[in-house]
């Protein structure tokens, strides 16, 4: 590799810097994503203002402030509030309450009751419950209690 000279500052440092710049900081906190990994089963009420991924199993009360993603070997019960939900796992029991969008994947098996504002339903996808869309700020006033979790 060849490097140049400009204004003193060789052009592969200028070339570090830029790259580095578009790093963010820890600081930023963008793309912060919280996990419950295969193998790990947690219980209890849980809030977090950051997205958080499910592989594992989850029963309990959960709050999320971003979107909450459950992969296909997750198993949950409990109810579950979030700006947006991606669901391709189990859940066995409770209800899903989404701001946004509710994403059933293909595969994903429910029991219990929706409330979304957006639905969206892919083939393959079983159900066993009821719908209802959520009205302005209904959502604010059902996940009160839990999103106080965060304060």
């Amino acid at each position: 590799m060849r490097l140049g000279k400009k204004n003193n500052v060789s052009v592969e440092t200028e070339k570090n810097e830029q790259i580095m710049a578009n790093i963010p900081t820890p600081n930023s906190n963008m793309n912060d994503v919280n996990r419950i990994a295969v193998g790990t089963k947690l219980i209890g009420d849980m809030a977090s203002g950051n997205d958080i991924r499910i592989d594992g199993e989850f029963e309990g009360r959960l709050y999320c402030a971003g979107r909450v993603v459950v992969g296909e070997k997750a198993v949950l019960k409990g109810d579950f509030f979030c700006a947006n939900i991606d669901f391709s796992g189990t859940m066995t029991g409770g209800n899903i309450y989404a701001r946004e969008t509710l994403s059933l994947k293909a595969g994903c098996t429910i029991e219990g009751d929706l409330f979304f504002q957006r639905f969206q339903v892919e083939l393959d996808s079983r159900f066993t419950g009821s719908c209802k869309v959520l009205k302005e700020g209904e959502f604010d006033k059902l996940s009160s209690s839990v999103a106080a979790l965060l304060k």
